[in-house]
């Protein structure tokens, strides 16, 4: 029932909270400051300023070194962007990839609007399932979970890259973008990249143990969700299994290496663990490193 979901929402925000805040430095506030800062104006390079906030167009003209200066934002916007293709139906009973994605997106959302921060939602499959104008106040949170929980797409199939220029248009202001998938899925990475340039993206990684450790079980039909067809696969092939753990390393691995360069934060969840520890960690990490502002 949605008031189960709703208390279990609640509870793990409190518990994220309660462990973000215990730290002798910062609050929870801090975890969403990123998603609001905008030029403010310019001054001349000092030693030990960040190198990201130079301005090298106004630097370019001959007058000295010059660095952006932020303000913060007082509407600051969280923008959930969220996987809900077939491939996400995966996993084991209430412990589907979906059901996480959907937990994960419900406690952001509620830590976000707690923080006087503008939630947005865009679902999306190869298509626009749902969309979420960012607005503020509880009574949208709880319209957004309810509509979450709810959600049964229309379409199989996925389209990250499409679903990123739907964002980039939405989105005029800098925002933190919360980016939610299993990431299967092909040519989104130019997209993605363009996606960090202009707003302040957490991608959040999320896998079955299947997908890395598929147990040896013989010959077994394996349904395709997305491409709504069956083959059949020796699961005792040490081949196939090496093969399907390597396609999935290699997935990871250059995701977060985009991240990385890009100056995405990034995080892989196994929907079979409790999720909750990594999102601390996640938000311990960022608190600190996020203490200069990004340039625009």
């Amino acid at each position: 029932m949605f008031t189960q979901f709703l208390s279990k929402l609640r509870k793990y925000e409190i518990r994220m909270r309660k462990a973000v805040t215990s730290e002798r430095h910062g609050n929870f506030h801090s975890v969403f400051k990123g998603s609001g800062l905008e030029f403010d104006d310019l001054r001349l390079y000092q030693y030990g300023d960040d190198v990201r906030a130079i301005d090298w167009n106004t630097s370019a003209k001959g007058h000295g070194t010059f660095v952006k200066i932020f303000k913060e934002d007082k509407e600051q916007t969280a923008f959930f962007m969220l996987d809900v293709s077939a491939s996400q139906q995966v996993g084991e009973i209430k412990k589907l990839k979906i059901d996480i994605a959907k937990e994960i997106c419900g406690v952001l959302t509620l830590s976000a609007i707690q923080e006087a921060t503008r939630v947005g939602l865009l679902c999306f499959s190869d298509r626009n399932e749902r969309y979420f104008r960012p607005s503020d106040g509880m009574k949208h949170a709880y319209g957004v979970i309810s509509e979450l929980y709810k959600l049964i797409p229309a379409s199989a199939q996925t389209n990250i890259g499409e679903a990123i220029l739907v964002t980039l248009n939405v989105l005029r202001r800098r925002s933190l973008v919360f980016l939610i998938s299993d990431f299967i899925d092909q040519n989104y990475h130019h997209n993605l990249k363009a996606l960090c340039r202009k707003h302040d993206v957490i991608v959040i990684h999320l896998y079955d143990v299947r997908e890395t450790n598929l147990p040896s079980l013989g010959i077994i039909p394996l349904y395709d969700a997305e491409k709504q067809s069956t083959v059949w696969v020796n699961t005792s092939s040490k081949e196939y299994r090496e093969d399907m753990a390597g396609r999935f390393k290699k997935r990871s691995s250059e995701l977060e290496k985009i991240c990385h360069q890009n100056r995405a934060d990034y995080i892989a969840i196994n929907t079979q663990e409790d999720y909750v520890p990594g999102l601390i960690h996640l938000f311990k990490v960022r608190r600190y490193s996020k203490t200069a502002a990004p340039s625009l």
